[in-house]
């Protein structure tokens, strides 16, 4: 049904001028009548490509509607400064992503709203950091880039119990590996630069979630101005055909690859939740499909980065992910660059700390090219 869904939800039926592929309405406006009270506007985000895409994310994400956005993180600061007034307040796991941080401790509260982590210590605690004005929940199904799985059925329970809207960002995992509306999350977002792009050729974002919530998310990105162009739009709705076919395989091969990198002596730690020696295995089974393709480690104190980096000829050191390539990067210089020394240091985003995004390569060639880069990093 995914795949079914991939490649025929959102089609304009009939087809448009009988064309198999959506055409690209490159255009900023549209003529209208007046008595119409209708505007298309491409900054309204309804074009015919945004319409077909809205259609085609809210199939794949299990959700009434979807919007797309200019990128992630227009997905995500609309989603949230539409939920959130002056003064109101959100939870959120000390693990997220460098650029919502930013977000959480630098812009929002110029709107006078503010944050507070949920504790580590489990579900018993989190309601200390409950105030009267916490108007959401906010996490991630797998955190970037420590790969670890929130118990994500434990907050949908604890948002119900006090009246939180749930959100959350599904990057990491895609709608292949995990539908969080089928969790009970109210709202899910994605960076659409990421798997459901897959290319590396586009940045988008998607917010998804009940009409009713879109709705005012609409007005927040139209007055934002973090519309998604029509071509742009082509793109992405071009990848989500494959999107199911490219990542189940990339999840295969990072499986392949996380355990290669447990029995080299380069390698003090692998995070990846499909081995069972990760902490949250049993509930990543649980929750999701597959274990996604992201793999991070933590190279030992034998070994040496700089040499490892050099020394691999497959994975292109870039930021970002989920596209058909293998990128690797250090997080301590990009994703979390801009998030303070002391928390990354908490978290423990060193630059010994490593993460991959598998691409389509083969996996034994992969396999290949990193062993002997982490076997030159021990020479060195």
């Amino acid at each position: 049904m995914f795949d079914t869904d991939a490649v025929h939800a959102g089609e304009p039926d009939p087809p448009i001028e009988r064309a198999v592929t959506l055409p690209i309405f490159q255009t900023a406006t549209y003529t209208n009548e007046p008595q119409d009270g209708a505007v298309r506007y491409v900054r309204y985000n309804n074009s015919p490509n945004h319409e077909a895409l809205h259609e085609k994310l809210a199939a794949l994400t299990h959700t009434e509607d979807a919007l797309v956005t200019a990128s992630g993180m227009a997905a995500i600061s609309s989603a949230l400064l539409t939920l959130l007034d002056a003064g109101d307040h959100l939870v959120v796991p000390r693990s997220l992503y460098g650029g919502t941080l930013t977000l959480l401790g630098d812009l929002l509260p110029q709107f006078d709203i503010e944050h507070s982590f949920l504790p580590d210590d489990g579900p018993a605690t989190w309601a200390g950091v409950v105030r009267p004005e916490t108007e959401v929940l906010y996490a991630e199904s797998i955190t970037n880039p420590l790969l670890s799985i929130p118990d994500l059925e434990a907050m949908v329970a604890f948002a119900e119990a006090h009246d939180l809207v749930a959100v959350i960002d599904n990057t990491f995992a895609s709608p292949v590996n995990l539908r969080p509306a089928k969790l009970g999350f109210d709202v899910v977002v994605h960076s659409a630069t990421k798997y459901l792009g897959g290319h590396s050729d586009l940045a988008g974002g998607v917010v998804a979630g009940p009409s009713d919530l879109l709705d005012g998310a609409r007005k927040t990105v139209k007055l934002l101005g973090g519309s998604l162009d029509p071509h742009a739009c082509f793109l992405l709705h071009r990848s989500l055909k494959t999107l199911g076919v490219r990542v189940r395989k990339q999840n295969r091969t990072a499986h392949t690859i996380a355990e290669a990198l447990v029995q080299h002596d380069a390698v003090d730690q692998v995070h990846y939740p499909g081995l069972s020696s990760h902490p949250d295995h049993d509930r990543a089974c649980a929750l999701f499909d597959e274990c996604g393709a992201m793999v991070s480690f933590e190279l030992s104190p034998a070994s040496t980065p700089d040499d490892f980096f050099e020394a691999l000829s497959l994975p292109l050191r870039a930021p970002s992910l989920g596209g058909v390539e293998t990128l690797i990067t250090q997080p301590r210089y990009t994703s979390h660059k801009d998030v303070p020394s002391a928390l990354r240091e908490k978290l423990g985003i060193t630059e010994r700390f490593v993460r991959l995004s598998v691409g389509l390569e083969g996996p034994d060639d992969l396999v290949e090219d990193l062993t002997t880069a982490l076997d030159h990093s021990l020479d060195a």
